[in-house]
């Protein structure tokens, strides 16, 4: 299932996608990974930093307010590893994520490449709409996983 969603239909209700980091709220994110992700409670503002600096990155804008944001890990060229994906609360069951994972695996620099990656534990349905599966042959994958020890 391959799905579409009308850019028109969120920019005429002042909503905007940009990968401009300098229009990015680091607090919010931050705030958001550290004190509501399942995936990064304990990162580290430097880490984080560190990670946004080296990633193509996507915020979701409300009349210039955060509303969500996704960064992708990428040499631009073969592969790229999808993160770090939310919408705030305020603005969920309104289509975004959708129209976020549409606009990052359509983005012009992204086009061509070999694998994309990602990690879920609950949003699988959404993922599948753009042509993500489970991985083929698992076997062949291997990690290390170190997760972040939030402090006490």
């Amino acid at each position: 299932m391959t799905t579409f969603m009308n850019d028109g239909s969120f920019t005429d209700k002042g909503f905007v996608i940009s990968t401009d980091k300098t229009l990015l709220d680091f607090d919010v994110i931050y705030n958001y990974l550290n004190d509501d992700s399942y995936w990064a409670q304990g990162i580290s503002r430097q880490t984080l930093e560190k990670g946004i600096e080296n990633s193509m990155c996507f915020g979701v804008y409300s009349n210039s307010s955060l509303a969500g944001f996704a960064r992708v890990v990428t040499d631009n060229a073969t592969f790229a590893y999808l993160c770090d994906v939310f919408i705030l609360p305020a603005y969920r069951k309104k289509g975004l994520s959708k129209w976020l994972v549409q606009t990052i695996v359509s983005h012009p620099e992204l086009q061509e490449l070999r694998r994309w990656s990602l990690a879920t534990a609950d949003a699988q349905g959404l993922y599948k709409q753009f042509g993500f599966t489970q991985i083929t042959k698992p076997e062949r994958w291997m990690e290390i996983f170190a997760p972040y020890i939030k402090p006490q």
